[in-house]
């Protein structure tokens, strides 16, 4: 997997008044999903192409994937998103696989880019415990704001929210490729960190 270009700086480019770097926000939290399936299926959802494009999707049009669901391996994904009275943004995120332990564990990190400016970079381990009736999915995410959007207090709640959203979908995704003899899909919780 070809490794992204460093990002140098450049707060004019970037947008920052006055020349300056924002501060790195640092941010950590926690959601959990209960899906009826176990620890393998939900595993599975995350390593097969054709099931996680179910489930973790970019927003907005044109989208492209790459996945090599391998330690050092990675995701590069890109999309166009259409912005209200405004030009539509190029929405990129590059993942890289640090662990991969079957059906227990998935460690990864990533960066999201809009518009070749990278916005944030997280630290994410999944968690997958057996439990009665399914699996209890843990997915904790340490962050670092690196461009704050024009609502600096919004970050945090939009990448939550999107994890959620996600996290909600997963269910749909195990059943649909369960087959017939599908489950009942459950809540997603959000649980803070630290």
């Amino acid at each position: 997997m070809a490794s992204p270009e460093a990002h140098v700086p450049n707060p004019a480019a970037d947008g920052h008044a006055g020349g300056t770097v924002p501060e790195v926000r640092h941010e950590t939290f926690t959601v959990e999903s209960r899906p009826a399936a176990p620890p393998s299926a939900v595993f599975e959802a995350f390593a097969d192409d054709a099931v996680r494009r179910r489930w973790f999707r970019m927003p907005g049009r044109h989208a492209t994937y790459r996945h090599d669901f391998t330690v050092g391996g990675g995701e590069d994904a890109s999309s166009v998103f259409p912005v209200p009275d405004a030009e539509p943004e190029r929405l990129a995120y590059t993942s890289r696989y640090l662990e991969i332990t079957p059906g227990r564990r998935i460690v990864f990190v990533y960066t999201s880019r809009v518009d070749d400016v990278p916005r944030w970079t997280s630290l994410v381990t999944v968690e997958l415990h057996p439990e009665a009736g399914g699996t209890r999915l843990r997915w904790t995410e340490q962050a670092a704001f690196l461009t704050p959007s024009a609502e600096p207090d919004h970050d945090l709640p939009h990448l939550r929210g999107a994890t959620r959203l996600r996290l909600n979908g997963l269910p749909a995704a195990l059943a649909a490729a369960a087959g017939p003899d599908g489950f009942v899909p459950r809540a997603v919780e959000d649980t803070r960190s630290g």
